[in-house]
């Protein structure tokens, strides 16, 4: 018989909101109140995420405001991350779940090759990248540019980033797949010594990274790609996702997260 997990998908929403419900989802596995959990989800508007530890000044907050873009820090590692015409997913669950137990690596894996399956779902030509690729010295702001271990690759090419963040009793991993549109865009609003540095971390980005438009159908539903990620999850993790809500609980401790860190310079500006 296979276990049960609970699947949320969300509306389009601030990325104050998302980054709240990912981390009040995650309290409340960590208080056994909630399953694991497969979220799926999109942003409204355009919002660029830090990586925790990332610095402010990684950003042009005059530009970000200019293309009427947002600005979230996340409580997961990694650089810079555009999100906007893109599907993003959420794992949580306590970490004695055997799919989530381990290393972070063995957990990464797991999750990647149920990323996998989904992604073939959609006919693209994809594989898990078995080792980091060194960016050779260049520190660079943008998460896209170069794959980890265990992330997705289509003809060397990063196609989904994810990060992960663990606590005592729970897990968290959540991470993006770009559908469509510029890659690039998000150079417009990073600080670089100059435009021709602009310039040339565009294209290595573009050379690097891709969207499911570049490497197939240019039109695909991101209801087609959730129904996607769905059949992908089950059939690797041999569970069965039931689809469910947000808890009274989890709702009121988002509205929360939202006030106090997520939409509070406290938080965004920490670094």
């Amino acid at each position: 018989m296979k276990d049960t997990w609970r699947l949320l998908i969300t509306p389009p929403n601030h990325g104050s909101w998302n980054m709240a419900v990912d981390e009040a989802i995650l309290e409340t596995t960590e208080q056994g109140e909630s399953p694991p959990t497969l979220r799926l989800y999109a942003w409204d508007p355009p919002c660029l995420s830090l990586g925790q530890a990332q610095p402010l000044a990684d950003v042009d907050l005059d530009r970000l405001q200019a293309n009427g873009w947002e600005l979230v820090r996340r409580i997961t590692g990694g650089r810079a991350i555009l999100h906007t015409d893109e599907l993003t997913y959420s794992v949580t669950g306590p970490v004695n779940e055997p799919r989530l137990a381990g290393s972070v690596l063995e957990s990464y894996n797991r999750l990647a090759l149920a990323l996998l399956e989904a992604v073939r779902t959609l006919g693209l030509p994809v594989e898990i990248q078995s080792e980091k690729v060194e960016s050779k010295g260049v520190l660079n702001p943008v998460c896209f540019e170069v794959p980890s271990t265990y992330e997705l690759t289509v003809h060397s090419r990063k196609l989904i980033g994810s990060a992960q963040a663990r606590r005592k009793s729970g897990m968290l991993q959540h991470g993006s797949l770009p559908l469509r549109g510029d890659l690039a865009r998000i150079c417009q609003v990073l600080v670089f010594p100059d435009e021709t540095a602009r310039e040339k971390t565009s294209h290595r980005l573009l050379s690097r990274a891709a969207t499911v438009a570049d490497v197939g159908e240019r039109e695909v539903s991101w209801d087609r790609v959730a129904q996607a990620f769905i059949h992908g999850f089950e059939k690797q993790l041999h569970i069965h996702l039931n689809q469910g809500e947000l808890s009274a609980k989890e709702l009121s401790r988002t509205e929360a997260l939202v006030g106090e860190k997520y939409g509070h310079p406290s938080w965004t500006n920490r670094v």
